[in-house]
């Protein structure tokens, strides 16, 4: 018996053929090259075909799919939401994948990367045994992976964990209308727009990151300037731990949870900063539960959302069972 991940981001799209064990039978890695809408559709039929052919050959029984997508995923309509894929504001992504398999036993389960984040470190990552656990997923954007009591939480209109929107700081400013608070002082676009703003202000600066034209300035140049000492650059990462130490602290309060997990781009090099992040937290947060929670990098890194995957796949198919 085999279940089959499939991992959509915004640069390409993953999938592989999982034992129920964990182990990738095959793999397959094909970028998306800018594709849009029923472009991308193809581009995940090309993949499944290639599958199921897999399996033919080997003798192997596909059971269950499960898709992992850079947005929302309506259960209710088995459409989704994927901001960063043009023509996907409303894609009918489930019917299109039982158009593909032509098999009403294998079961189709779809679900947002946050989501699959946090299942594939449940599965055979650092939140192996954990039955509340939270995946703080820090790239582009933020977005948290929450599980309570081994179930993923969410919400009434599957929207939960979009954290990006915490309020973390006050007044409102409409430069959070886009992406949210936290989100803008946070994420991996967040931080570069914090060092422009402080770059701005400070017209006496003429440090590292001041080499760099301000409009090209990424989190990955703040991330190296920091390592020399920069002064905005030390700043700016000093006003991101900040936020991420309050967000640990409003989640710890709010969930009492095991362990919570950073990962995507930006953890990565702020995995460093987890020390700090917990001494901003314990700052904040409940003082009995704040001792009770682990913080951890991501084991999985860049292959969490196709662990995921097929661990979605995988409970979708004991469920039924």
């Amino acid at each position: 018996m085999a279940v089959i991940g499939l991992d959509l981001g915004g640069t390409k799209l993953a999938g592989a053929v999982f034992s129920n064990s964990g182990e990738i039978l095959h793999k397959m890695i094909l970028p998306l090259e800018k594709r849009q809408g029923r472009e991308v559709g193809e581009l995940i039929e090309k993949i499944l075909k290639e599958f199921l052919l897999f399996a033919k050959e080997n003798k192997i029984k596909l059971k269950a799919i499960g898709v992992c997508i850079p947005g929302i995923s309506w259960s209710k309509t088995g459409k989704v939401w994927a901001p960063n894929i043009p023509g996907w504001e409303d894609y009918p992504l489930l019917q299109e994948i039982k158009d593909i398999i032509k098999d009403d036993s294998i079961i189709v389960k779809i679900d947002s990367d946050r989501a699959c984040y946090i299942l594939g470190e449940a599965w055979i990552g650092n939140a192996v045994g954990c039955k509340d656990a939270i995946f703080l997923a820090v790239g582009t954007g933020i977005g948290a992976g929450i599980l309570v009591d081994g179930n993923i939480l969410r919400g009434s209109n599957d929207i939960a964990g979009a954290i990006g929107w915490l309020a973390l700081d006050r007044p409102f400013y409409s430069k959070y209308v886009s992406c949210g608070c936290f989100e803008f002082h946070a994420s991996g676009e967040g931080i570069a727009k914090v060092a422009k703003e402080l770059l701005e202000q400070d017209h006496e600066y003429s440090g590292v990151l001041r080499e760099k034209p301000i409009e090209s300035l990424t989190a990955y140049d703040v991330f190296s300037a920091h390592k020399a000492d920069d002064k905005i650059a030390v700043k700016t990462l000093q006003i991101a731990i900040e936020f991420w130490g309050m967000t640990v602290a409003n989640l710890v309060s709010l969930f009492n949870p095991e362990k919570i997990i950073f990962g995507g781009g930006v953890f990565g090099p702020a995995v460093a900063f987890l020390e700090q992040i917990m001494q901003e937290a314990r700052k904040w947060a409940q003082p009995i539960s704040i001792n009770q929670v682990k913080l951890e990098g991501s084991k999985l890194g860049g292959d969490a959302g196709l662990f995921g995957a097929g661990y979605l796949a995988l409970r979708n198919l004991e469920n039924k069972n």
